[in-house]
């Protein structure tokens, strides 16, 4: 792509982890563990910002403590993706909203939100996430839907090389 890219992901189990390296092994990037950055790593021509969703609509822990750099960030004009983990069907009211959280405060620090995702094959019945048929980013549920993941991520990443 040319440009500076740069994933950064929250991960407890690994799921977000591993979707954060298959992202970057389709479009190159660096990937940075949220629990590790720092400032200057919310600096890039296309930022990547990936979250799983815990509890109730939880957003991942380490993203908690980093929410802060991401505030004070200045996103002016950056494209700004978001990839999100959730269960859509044990938590069926509150899938991926982490990603919901993250995708607020980006447009705030002035992100311009790109890779919107259709939410209609998932089984969910709500999400923050989510507006008029769309989720924010790319949804992927790796605790019911494991085989669609690849899929998914390789479309995604076409949808975003062609939006910018």
């Amino acid at each position: 792509m040319g440009k500076t890219i740069k994933i950064i992901y929250g991960s407890s189990t690994g799921n977000t982890r591993r979707a954060a390296e298959a992202i970057a092994a389709k479009l190159g990037g660096e990937v940075i563990n949220v629990a590790e950055a720092g400032p200057d790593d919310f600096k890039a021509d296309l930022l990547i910002l990936g979250t799983s969703t815990w509890g109730c609509g939880e957003l991942q822990d380490d993203w908690q403590n980093a929410l802060p750099m991401l505030e004070s960030a200045d996103l002016s004009g950056t494209p700004v993706a978001l990839f999100g983990l959730g269960d859509s069907v044990g938590f069926s009211d509150t899938f991926v909203n982490g990603m919901a959280e993250i995708a607020d405060k980006a447009v705030a620090a002035g992100g311009r939100l790109i890779g919107k995702w259709s939410s209609e094959t998932y089984s969910h019945t709500g999400s923050t996430a989510e507006e008029n048929g769309f989720f924010v980013g790319l949804a992927l549920d790796e605790d019911n839907e494991p085989g669609e993941t690849d899929g998914r991520i390789n479309q995604w990443c076409a949808r975003l090389a062609d939006e910018l």
